[in-house]
């Protein structure tokens, strides 16, 4: 059992689009590492998301492709500049929950769980990527990742 954290996959610039949602780069990295992690029977149990835009679909391509009946929702206070303590001690190990966000909200979220402190540099996002969390008798821990791009 883990928490799937998922930073929303590249978005247009808002000239273009002012809801800012995916770019046809966003959606093809989205879908390959939906893809991969399909093949890795990752267990998502339901998906959630700010209700940006281009997070909805992210979320919505993940669903499609791992789980399409798991529940997919939009929640609130996991905004960019969102307080993570607020979602970070109430997150349950158990639940496989995917959580589909921005940054720096989702870095900080790692940081503040794994470390204690929402402020350190734990580890760094990419769009579309995922970083599996668990939680053990010494806390959470970072399980995996899983990136568009390596490097």
């Amino acid at each position: 059992m883990a928490v799937y954290l998922v930073q929303h996959g590249k978005s247009l610039p808002k000239e273009k689009d002012p809801a800012k949602g995916l770019s046809d780069t966003g959606r093809q990295e989205t879908m390959k590492i939906a893809d991969v992690a399909k093949m890795y029977q990752v267990p998502v149990s339901k998906i959630v998301h700010s209700g940006k835009t281009r997070a909805e679909q992210t979320a919505g391509i993940f669903r499609d492709i791992l789980k399409k009946d798991a529940p997919l929702e939009q929640v609130d206070g996991i905004g960019p500049i969102d307080d993570v303590a607020d979602l970070g001690t109430r997150i349950d190990p158990e639940s496989n929950i995917m959580i589909v966000g921005h940054l720096p909200y989702m870095e900080r979220l790692v940081s503040f769980l794994t470390a204690g402190n929402p402020d350190l540099n734990v580890i760094r996002f990419q769009n579309s990527g995922i970083v599996c969390l668990d939680r053990d008798e010494n806390g959470w821990y970072i399980k995996w990742t899983l990136n568009p791009h390596i490097g």
